[in-house]
């Protein structure tokens, strides 16, 4: 765990890997939304993060970065994120012990600088702000941090704030908010902010396509798993079988698996610079808007 900004990958580099990504899937006829940084790490640890969102700007997409709101407090770090044109910051709790137990920070971060760090940025920031909150049962879930944290989001004034629970395998065995409880959160946050959606139900399997299943699937499961009926559907496109799959689990390339009786496959971070060094951003064809 660190929060010290630093050089990851050269990003002329990675501009060169998105705008062949990028090409490819346009010959392939797909459309792509928006360009957006979401590592397997936290994306504002990247020093070089504002300059590659501007060497990205003349492929013509917006960008959005989806941030765990931890440097946000950073003067240079709001600096980088003022060039994209969609920002997301984590809210999962608005107090000290609760924020500590969901999201496990760096010892040296304050929730107070954040706060603070985040009512800053939205001063500054002329495009859109979202906000996603996640539930976890018996951590951030009563009814007193529910309203904390709809009382803060309420200054902060988001275009969008999102309530969400853990859709996809999580890191640590936790279990999702009661459905009751969504309801309840629901309710709080509608009458303190103007557009409050949902993210509790699986994504769907729009993955965009650029010809080559395999390069696909080690690209998007390096940042989030995919469920199984999401991969078998990327294949079929490139005509490939689940033997595929098969191959890169016993290569140790991808993990499966389980998460309320869905099976998911993730790739092995120690093995992700097998195939690719360079991607710090995906193409996305599906937003939360």
């Amino acid at each position: 765990m660190q929060i010290t900004r630093e050089t990851f990958y050269p990003p002329l580099e990675l501009v060169r890997n998105v705008t062949d990504k990028v090409r490819q899937l346009r010959e392939k006829g797909e459309i792509v939304d928006y360009l957006a940084f979401v590592p397997d790490g936290e994306p504002t640890l990247d020093v070089n993060l504002g300059k590659e969102i501007e060497l990205l700007r003349p492929l013509g997409i917006k960008i959005a970065v989806i941030t765990n709101s931890s440097l946000i407090w950073r003067q240079d770090v709001q600096h980088d994120l003022c060039k994209a044109d969609w920002i997301s910051l984590k809210v999962d709790a608005v107090t000290q012990d609760i924020w500590r137990k969901i999201d496990h920070p760096h010892g040296a971060i304050k929730i107070d600088n954040i706060l603070d760090g985040m009512l800053n940025f939205a001063g500054l920031f002329r495009g859109e702000l979202a906000t996603e909150t996640m539930l976890i049962k018996g951590i951030n879930d009563s009814e007193n941090e529910i309203n904390e944290i709809a009382a803060f989001l309420a200054k902060l004034k988001p275009a969008r704030a999102y309530i969400s629970i853990p859709t996809r395998p999580p890191a640590e065995r936790v279990e999702p908010a009661t459905e009751q409880t969504l309801n309840t959160a629901y309710q709080i946050f509608s009458t303190k902010l103007a557009n409050v959606e949902y993210l509790i139900g699986y994504e769907g399997n729009i993955f965009a396509f650029t010809g080559s299943a395999m390069d696909d699937l080690l690209s998007i499961t390096a940042v989030h798993p995919m469920r199984e009926d999401a991969v078998a559907e990327l294949l079929a496109k490139d005509g490939a079988d689940w033997g595929t799959i098969q191959k890169l689990v016993t290569d140790g390339h991808l993990a499966e698996l389980e998460y309320r009786g869905k099976k998911f496959y993730a790739r092995k971070l120690q093995t992700k610079k097998v195939f690719d060094n360079s991607r710090d951003a995906c193409v996305s064809n599906q937003s939360k808007e």
